[in-house]
């Protein structure tokens, strides 16, 4: 046992103590819940944080408030809430009585106060102590008061700590709060839909992705978590609802990285009568407009640290301009002067050229030979040499057919889908494109996606006779779209990793401490 372990043993142990005694003496079970909170901090902020400290005293107003106690400074205590922080102040007479009450009060505790609104001599905000309770007994010690959590993993796993003691992480949150909330009244605003799918699914489809496998008991099935709710959308504006969308968690049995989480949350949304422009246009009122009203501004700043926090560099993302639309062979050709213009231009006569092209870019391809066409190779050159250098707001279209089975062909190019992916400071955080209503077509895709999944690809896509059924019956013609909330939610809080965007992220089992 360590001597910092043994140090929070003893405090926990005086801790156990103090309410121990609290619940002999008060004759209470020491977590009462009959304290009724009238103002939050914020809210008192606002209304009277701006009166001189003679007006308060004339005003004399009354207020209960409650908060966790996150510092003590002689007779103060400073008590955060939800909205933010005030002072308490305890005279004489007050530290005396909750000494006898309760043994003294700890950094962590959770108490109710009602008294007289002051202002003190700096100019900040507190009440007097004139009643008060203590509502929760806080039985470990907080981290060190000014530096909270120091340790990225514990952050991780014990959120709630995490959430007490860093007000950026508590920020984070709110401000990813704001965004859903941005994006959900934008969308009602145009007359969308807000609509629930199954999560349990027993064809997991609309997304190339390796699923979650369960067993649903009562119908003796295997089913699967979804990887998206896409199919299960269009089903409904098959049925007559034009435009819908859905704010949903997805489930992907892939690898974990600072951009990938297995659990993760998706917008998606389906308007008809709409080609891919028209979704091209819309995403980029809508991230203006959210940008606007949660930061206050559209121009989003990231920075790159190194490992002591220092910012190394700083990049500025002007959401207020038009945002660039490159087609995916413009973009390979414009980062990568090295390659073969006349084969990216002109894919469908020139494999052997793109497999020279993968071979000099070391991309690892299938074993089996002929299941990549041209156009995974095309979509494979792009990622590894343009992807990451889309710095500003820039749409990527024309995507090979081979790569979109869910999207529709060209009518100009039939190699390429009226398709489109958008990407800021090398990360994808949209995919779109104009619906494949045609149920042949879309029968002839799934059936490579099928032939794909039998020669060893386990994100490839399943066949889905229920499906090609609704389309039978007649898809308008349609976009839809989908926007990663958490990599969205990293841009506009300067977040590293996802990790910090998710309130509980993936983590292996602690080990148990011996």
């Amino acid at each position: 046992m360590t001597e910092q372990t043994q140090d929070e043993n003893k405090l926990i142990a005086e801790r156990r103590a103090k309410l121990s005694n609290i619940r002999e003496n008060c004759k209470s079970n020491g977590y009462p819940n009959d304290f009724r909170r009238e103002f939050y901090s914020d809210e008192l902020q606002q209304a009277f944080g701006e009166h001189e400290k003679p007006a308060l005293e004339e005003l004399g107003k009354v207020v209960s408030i409650a908060g966790r106690i996150l510092a003590k400074r002689g007779p103060f205590m400073s008590l955060q809430d939800m909205t933010g922080k005030i002072q308490a102040y305890a005279s004489k007479d007050a530290q005396k009585d909750i000494k006898e009450r309760y043994g003294s009060l700890d950094i962590g505790d959770i108490i109710g106060v009602k008294g007289v609104l002051h202002k003190s001599g700096k100019g900040d905000l507190y009440v007097d102590m004139a009643e008060y309770q203590l509502l929760t007994k806080s039985l470990r010690p907080l981290p060190e008061k000014f530096h909270g959590l120091a340790d990225q993993e514990t952050k991780y796993r014990q959120r709630y700590v995490d959430l007490i003691t860093n007000q950026q992480t508590r920020d984070t949150f709110m401000i990813r709060s704001k965004v859903v909330s941005g994006i959900r009244n934008f969308l009602i605003e145009r007359d969308f839909m807000e609509v629930e799918t199954p999560m349990l699914q027993v064809i997991p489809g609309g997304a190339t992705a390796k699923p979650f496998t369960t067993h649903h008991n009562a119908l003796d099935i295997d089913m699967y978590l979804r990887v998206a709710p896409e199919l299960y959308l269009k089903r409904l504006v098959v049925g007559g609802f034009e435009r819908v969308f859905e704010i949903n968690r997805n489930f992907r049995n892939e690898g974990l990285s600072t951009r990938h989480n297995p659990e993760f949350t998706m917008l998606e949304f389906y308007q008809s009568y709409a080609d891919y422009h028209d979704l091209m246009n819309l995403t980029e009122e809508m991230l203006r407009k959210v940008a606007q009203d949660v930061l206050g501004t559209t121009i989003i700043k990231n920075t790159t640290k190194d490992a002591e926090g220092n910012v190394v560099s700083e990049v500025n993302y002007d959401f207020g301009l038009p945002f660039a639309r490159l087609t995916m062979n413009d973009a390979v050709i414009k980062y990568w002067p090295e390659a073969n213009v006349e084969a990216i231009n002109d894919p469908e006569n020139h494999l052997a050229e793109l497999k020279v092209m993968a071979k000099q870019l070391h991309i690892k391809e299938p074993e089996v030979d002929g299941i990549w066409g041209a156009g995974k190779y095309l979509c494979e050159i792009f990622e590894a040499t343009a992807e990451e250098k889309l710095d500003q707001p820039t749409f990527i279209t024309a995507y090979p057919w081979e790569v979109s089975p869910l999207a529709r062909r060209n009518d100009d190019n039939s190699f390429v889908t009226d398709r489109f992916e958008f990407f800021v400071g090398g990360r994808e955080l949209a995919n779109g494109f104009s619906e494949l209503n045609d149920s042949e077509d879309q029968a002839a895709r799934f059936r490579k996606q099928v032939e794909e999944k039998d020669a060893g690809d386990d994100e490839a896509m399943h066949f889905d006779e229920d499906y090609i059924r609704a389309l039978e019956y007649g898809l308008p013609p349609t976009a839809g779209e989908g926007i990663g909330i958490d990599r969205l939610v990293m841009l506009f809080t300067d977040s590293p990793t996802i990790k910090d965007v998710i309130l509980f992220p993936h983590m292996k089992p602690e080990v148990p401490a011996e």
